[in-house]
């Protein structure tokens, strides 16, 4: 048996107060200073010598995915990344506070997005899917609020008081997290019961994992939530909850509200846009970059593997509209395809799934193959590191 992570048992109670106590600081001196106090630290976390490895890592990352940057610019965003997520953890205090019953239509926008979610409104099996990109937390929320009873799949802390304290927090304002542990045997119901389940998809899914292009370049995802989609008929949304420019002084506002106006840097949309605002500076952007259901993959050569590599293509718009909100210190695509592993040319039916996925041209096929071998004559060189 291993030994087990995390801090003695008597030490959960001491250390959960330790962390409400540390928590209730940001809360105290304002959504503002906190934020601006975070990004500063984040900036500061990124520059460590501790933190070269990683930081190094998101280089590297946004290199694959935006060759055409300079390298200035890719260093540029890799430590915008870390203020993304210092700024995220101070968010997350405040998101049940400013998104509650009473308070949250005076920071939110959502008359943009109902035509992407009128399959929820009707009750029909639907899987809400995004990315580590932007405010995954505040997406879950607003969906909650709304009306719908989303279920949220997590991994639960490794200290049970904190854990609780999490469900307790999130499940006031009706979202249900579900342990990610086993969750697939119970979510089917769930699902064909017309309650949405939301996921964060694009973590690494190991050497087992199905493995579709991301910004050009095979990544292992999760088959769970394909075959989940198949078993239930579900139509899948992806979408995220993007921040926005701060408010600035002397911008026109509705009653507290700042009024809303496209982001250009976002594009147009064919699913809407909806933004939620105040006067203490949070402001984001839900935005929808795909929905699809089964008669999407329902004649698909391969239905297992078109779901998975379309909704993964739709998390990459999402992470294309904020790329520095995007944690690229992850191993994006640290597992490798056995082909890769073993030293082995190309599959051809790898090949041939590829081909079949509509929105892949023969460049874009071609592509992935060049990057596929460049990655296995890297591993044959370094075997051990692969990230």
């Amino acid at each position: 048996m291993g030994k087990k992570k995390g801090p003695p048992e008597a030490l959960h109670i001491p250390i959960y107060y330790a962390m409400r106590a540390a928590t209730s600081l940001p809360l105290v001196v304002g959504a503002s200073a906190a934020i601006g106090a975070a990004r500063s630290l984040g900036s500061a976390f990124a520059k460590l010598p501790s933190n070269r490895k990683r930081l190094h890592r998101a280089i590297e990352n946004l290199e694959q995915a935006f060759p055409e940057w300079t390298t200035p610019h890719r260093e540029r965003v890799a430590v915008q990344a870390y203020q993304h997520l210092f700024e995220l953890a101070v968010e997350v205090l405040y998101t049940p506070r400013l998104l509650s019953e009473d308070a949250w239509v005076r920071h939110a926008r959502i008359d943009g997005v109902f035509g992407a979610i009128r399959d929820l409104v009707s009750g029909k099996p639907t899987l809400l899917l995004c990315g580590h990109c932007g405010n995954w937390e505040a997406l879950g929320y607003i969906m909650a609020l709304l009306g719908f009873p989303m279920h949220a799949v997590y991994r639960p802390l490794d200290m049970k008081p904190l854990d609780n304290w999490v469900r307790d927090v999130r499940g006031r304002r009706g979202l249900v997290l579900v342990d990610k542990f086993g969750a697939m045997e119970s979510l089917g119901n769930t699902v064909s019961a017309g309650a949405p389940v939301g996921f964060v998809a694009d973590q690494n899914a190991g050497d087992r994992g199905i493995f579709v292009p991301y910004f050009g370049r095979l990544a292992s995802t999760y088959k769970s939530i394909g075959l989940l989609a198949i078993h239930t008929q579900a139509t899948i949304v992806v979408g995220s909850c993007i921040r926005s420019e701060q408010t600035t002084p002397g911008s026109p506002t509705m009653g507290g509200l700042v009024e809303a106006t496209a982001d250009t840097r976002f594009g147009g949309s064919s699913h809407g846009s909806s933004a939620w605002f105040s006067r203490d500076g949070l402001r984001y952007e839900v935005r929808i970059s795909d929905v699809f259901g089964p008669d999407a993959w329902r004649d698909a050569p391969d239905p297992l593997y078109y779901i998975t590599a379309r909704y993964r293509r739709a998390i990459e718009q999402t992470v294309r509209w904020a790329p520095e909100q995007y944690l690229w210190m992850h191993r994006i695509w640290k597992s490798r395809p056995p082909h890769e592993r073993n030293d082995k040319p190309f599959p051809a039916s790898l090949r041939t799934r590829l081909e079949h996925l509509p929105w892949m041209t023969g460049a874009d096929v071609e592509a992935v193959v060049a990057r596929s071998d460049l990655d296995r004559e890297r591993l044959r060189h370094e075997p051990i590191k692969r990230g």
